[in-house]
């Protein structure tokens, strides 16, 4: 269930690591606030073990690569790992350079996350070594990958979430889809890597990965609706979206909440 999720984060306020880029630290500290989380944004490879042993999930995201803060990724993934809490993968960008594709296909393999959260051309990208990104932006739809998506999913061993017009989200056998969102969503830089860091709260209080991650798209894009109904563009979308996220109720994710492949509530 949904809510029950939400809940959850909201009473435990589980400590999610972020080791993530330079343009959405604020905005995606903000967003694990405003649900109910409790963000921290460290990389520095001297305390990414130590943070990987206080944490409740670890959120890796590529966005901004170094090699310094590849190693802090990999150190905090292994401890992660280690202790058997949940790790969210977002290879942003992963098709546009060599670099990106081959840190996100070593992270698959030697961290194992349980989720790997992504646009449709970057999940494209991390089965077939090249693909259709531009940039960090997505050319493709998720229903389009979505065999690409099992099959990471199946090889992975883990859940598989792409976002677009139509979020899907598969363990490499069930198919989750989600119809919520917003036409501004892609507008404002650092969504995609706020659901990532949002699935990082979700999977931190439900052991079941899958619906985990299916709740956490769910609940973005029934955030985004809300957001977008009274924003004038982008600017006002962003300062709507933390609002909505902050007093999202039970009323309003059973009434907008279009989410088929898993019992929604």
């Amino acid at each position: 269930m949904v809510w029950e999720d939400v809940q959850q984060i909201r009473a435990q306020a589980p400590l999610v690591l972020n080791i993530t880029n330079y343009v959405v630290m604020n905005t995606t500290a903000n967003a694990l606030l405003a649900i109910g989380a409790s963000p921290v944004m460290a990389h520095a490879i001297d305390e990414a073990e130590d943070m990987a042993r206080i944490a409740q999930a670890l959120v890796i995201n590529i966005g901004t690569l170094s090699a310094p803060w590849v190693e802090s990724m990999f150190k905090a993934g292994r401890v992660a790992h280690e202790r058997g809490i949940g790790i969210v993968l977002d290879p942003v960008g992963c098709g546009a350079t060599a670099y990106r594709t081959e840190t996100s296909q070593r992270l698959v393999r030697e961290v194992r996350p349980s989720v790997i959260r992504g646009n449709a051309s970057e999940i494209r990208a991390l089965v077939h070594s090249g693909g259709n990104t531009k940039g960090v932006d997505s050319r493709d739809d998720p229903d389009a990958v979505a065999s690409d998506a099992m099959e990471l999913a199946q090889a992975a061993g883990c859940v598989v979430s792409v976002s677009g017009p139509l979020d899907l989200i598969t363990d490499g056998t069930r198919v989750a889809r989600v119809a919520n969102g917003h036409a501004l969503m892609p507008r404002v830089t650092g969504m995609g890597c706020t659901a990532s860091a949002i699935t990082g709260a979700f999977v931190a209080v439900n052991s079941d990965i899958f619906s985990a991650a299916a709740n956490a798209m769910a609940v973005m894009g029934v955030t985004g609706e809300i957001a977008g109904a009274g924003a004038a563009g982008p600017g006002s979308f962003q300062l709507n979206f933390l609002d909505a996220l902050y007093a999202l109720d039970q009323v309003q994710l059973s009434t907008r909440l279009k989410l088929t492949g898993l019992v929604a509530g």
